[in-house]
């Protein structure tokens, strides 16, 4: 068994709305162990993005404790946790954010220049992922010149640029049709194989279980099911 990638231990997080807490998430353990595609699956409202963001050192815990590659993230300072997200963390969103004055190749860009990356080493990686996902021919699109699926991928070669050890996908596939949310869920598995990546992605879609090495349910913020494809 491979070491585990990230840890959660009595991960809590609450929220005031007015006069009242709203506890999104309740005493969570999760281990996510490298070399893994993880599934959190769970209806709308059960707490499947205040758990990755908990994860992705987006947001902190009212209780518990988050480790990522070893480092207790949650006991450290900003300046550490945006490290963090620059250099071991991709981000995939629903929305994808691509930044729409860019080509394909110039989002894809972005990551690599905010870590001054050389031109020619920015280039070369970016056409290898471009080539990775079958868009070496768009590489000078605009996101609004490529279909939902072309964007897509062009926003998960983003979140790959750094070679991060983790990507978090929050429902990627919630503006695909069901044959291209499959097909990002067969690319994400192959993904974990070729980029020595591990994945956490939440979805509420029960479609796409079958391809996960692991599948947990969130439930009214609380993990009640953790079960392996």
């Amino acid at each position: 068994m491979a070491d585990p990638l990230v840890v959660t231990e009595r991960l809590g997080r609450d929220f005031r709305a007015g006069g009242s807490v709203v506890h999104a998430l309740r005493d969570v353990d999760l281990t996510v162990q490298e070399g893994t595609l993880t599934v959190v699956h769970g209806r709308s409202g059960s707490g499947k993005t205040t758990l990755l963001n908990m994860i992705g050192a987006l947001d902190r815990p009212t209780t518990g404790r988050v480790w990522v590659d070893g480092d207790e993230i949650s006991a450290q300072g900003e300046d550490a946790r945006v490290e963090l997200r620059r250099d071991k963390i991709g981000f995939v969103f629903q929305s994808f954010g691509l930044v729409p004055i860019l080509t394909a190749a110039e989002n894809i860009e972005v990551p690599l220049r905010l870590r001054k990356v050389e031109p020619h080493e920015r280039g070369a990686r970016v056409r290898e992922l471009l080539e990775l996902v079958g868009l070496a021919g768009r590489a000078n699109h605009r996101p609004y010149e490529l279909s939902g699926g072309e964007q897509q991928r062009v926003a998960i070669c983003r979140a790959l640029a750094n070679r991060p050890k983790l990507l978090i996908a929050d429902e990627p596939t919630a503006q695909l049709d069901s044959k291209n949310a499959l097909t990002f869920m067969e690319f994400a598995r192959g993904l974990v194989a070729s980029e020595d990546v591990s994945a956490v992605v939440a979805t509420h879609d029960p479609l796409l279980l079958e391809v996960a090495d692991r599948v947990v349910e969130l439930r009214d913020g609380r993990l009640v099911d953790g079960s392996h494809g």
